[in-house]
């Protein structure tokens, strides 16, 4: 019989998503609110969301954010910038792979050999940004790059295009990050630290980040979606 690990961590509840935003808000400035610009790509991040996929609310959301003067680009690098919710599962299902082989005798934790070095040093390097990042999820980046350094690479490439492109103030990137990770189907805690802190870093007051938090919590629940051809 394999060891199995005793996980209890309680579920998250969507009133801990907003106590944990406000306890990082404690020193913030109340600054400025969220522009209408803004408020329209959140609220196409929050329904465009794999956790929501919302169509209706997608297709209202897309309207409101050209008629707040979005152009195609801002549009559709909202989309690039969610769809990366995607990679939550490598970050709490990479790790709990090592974690299993840990337990099987197979541990993952020998030297790097020199193609995950030289990637590793390549994509983090000394970059403090990882660093937060490794503080958030632990152990993630790690499990990833042993596991498979072409899924790391990848990582990291598709992360990048939204920040590549540069249609959409990385400001806005980072709140529509945060709102999409609050979402009452999704309450990704470790993103919605992460993102939040970033936000700080980049000048938002408590005003615009608890703005984003109430379009996140407006989020609807996922309807399924049918197929194309009904």
């Amino acid at each position: 019989m394999t060891a199995q690990h005793d996980e209890t961590r309680a579920a998250v509840a969507l009133a801990e998503v907003r106590e944990h935003a406000v306890g990082l808000l404690t020193e913030a400035p109340d600054g400025e609110d969220l522009d209408e610009l803004a408020v329209a790509l959140i609220q196409l991040a929050v329904h465009a969301s794999v956790t929501a996929l919302d169509g209706a609310g997608i297709d209202r959301a897309v309207h409101d954010a050209l008629d707040a003067g979005a152009t195609a680009a801002q549009v559709h690098e909202t989309l690039v910038v969610v769809s990366g919710l995607g990679v939550h599962t490598l970050m709490e299902g990479s790790h709990r792979v090592a974690r299993a082989l840990h337990e099987r005798g197979q541990a993952l934790d020998g030297p790097l050999d020199a193609e995950r070095t030289a990637l590793r040093e390549r994509r983090q390097g000394a970059d403090p940004y990882w660093a937060d990042f490794d503080r958030e999820v632990p152990g993630f980046l790690d499990s990833l790059l042993r596991l498979s350094p072409e899924a790391y690479d990848a990582f990291f490439a598709y992360c990048a295009v939204p920040w590549q492109t540069r249609a959409v103030r990385g400001l806005t990137k980072e709140l529509m990050s945060l709102a999409a990770d609050a979402t009452p189907t999704h309450r990704y805690l470790p993103g919605m630290r992460l993102h939040l802190r970033n936000a700080l870093r980049l000048g938002a007051g408590r005003t615009a980040i608890l703005h984003a938090l109430h379009i996140a919590a407006a989020a609807p629940a996922h309807p399924g979606t049918p197929a194309h051809d009904e």
